[in-house]
């Protein structure tokens, strides 16, 4: 089998996932999307790790070494990540990427609060300092 079949695979796979990073809203989808694009990256480790031990000697099966770091790497990132997104929409209602922009619980307004009278004057601060 030639190197140019899971390349072409994984590329499709890989730009599948990029697209649904950038375009999804929930916070579901774009983490299977990560998950779609650790997967293609571990389908190229894969055929080169085989296309190369043919070409070498010794083979030290170091690609698939790296996958299967790569596959328990993405299975903690998933763990964590659908945990938060599971507190995030008790708390907020949504999973909604667009609507999470505010996660502080204490938001303010954007702009100057007029309810809270001034302390005192820059001069009258530095008085009390001194």
């Amino acid at each position: 089998m030639h190197l140019a079949y899971p390349a072409v695979l994984s590329a499709l796979l890989f730009c599948t996932g990029l697209y649904g990073v950038l375009a999804r809203r929930n916070a579901i989808l774009v983490l299977m999307s990560v998950e779609l694009m650790l997967n293609a990256v571990n389908l190229n480790l894969v055929a080169f790790d085989v296309w190369l031990s043919r070409a070498a000697e010794e083979t030290l099966h170091s690609g698939q070494a790296l996958t299967l770091f790569t596959i328990a790497i993405a299975a903690a990132e998933i763990g964590i990540g659908l945990a938060i997104v599971l507190a995030v929409h008790r708390n907020r209602g949504t999973s909604d990427i667009d609507k999470l922009r505010d996660t502080a619980e204490g938001h303010e307004p954007d702009g100057p609060d007029t309810d809270i009278p001034a302390t005192g004057t820059a001069a009258e601060k530095a008085e009390a300092t001194a």
